[in-house]
């Protein structure tokens, strides 16, 4: 049975993976495993050693503790609370964070406002 920390864990892998352009056999290689173990990372079949979340987290170039951030809001909303859900798991969310964070700053914050000011009148 799947741990709730193993799968937080193994989506936060997930996702810096694919914000900083990265395959699973890319990172794989980068720890010296094979794509097939970060695929069981990942999903939270298995769980990631310490030594092992620290070589993943040096290739991500992250800290340990980024693979934590937003356990608790997750473990909220398992016992019910009316959080948003996972917007990180959604592959077209994370493809426009991705984007938006290529955009250059002045245009970016801009962006911003003009999506705020959407957002209100929807």
């Amino acid at each position: 049975m799947k741990h709730p920390v193993d799968v937080h864990v193994g989506k936060r892998v997930r996702h810096r993976r694919w914000m900083v352009g990265m395959t699973q056999q890319q990172l794989a290689e980068a720890v010296g495993i094979k794509f097939q173990q970060i695929q069981k990372y990942e999903t939270g079949m298995n769980r990631i050693s310490a030594s092992r979340l620290w070589d993943i987290a040096e290739a991500l170039d992250v800290p340990v503790s980024f693979f934590f951030e937003g356990l608790e809001e997750d473990h909220e909303r398992a016992e019910g609370t009316t959080l948003p859900g996972d917007i990180l798991s959604d592959k077209e969310a994370l493809e426009l964070v991705r984007s938006y964070y290529a955009i250059p700053e002045n245009q970016r914050r801009r962006l911003f406002e003009l999506a705020r000011v959407l957002s209100d009148v929807a």
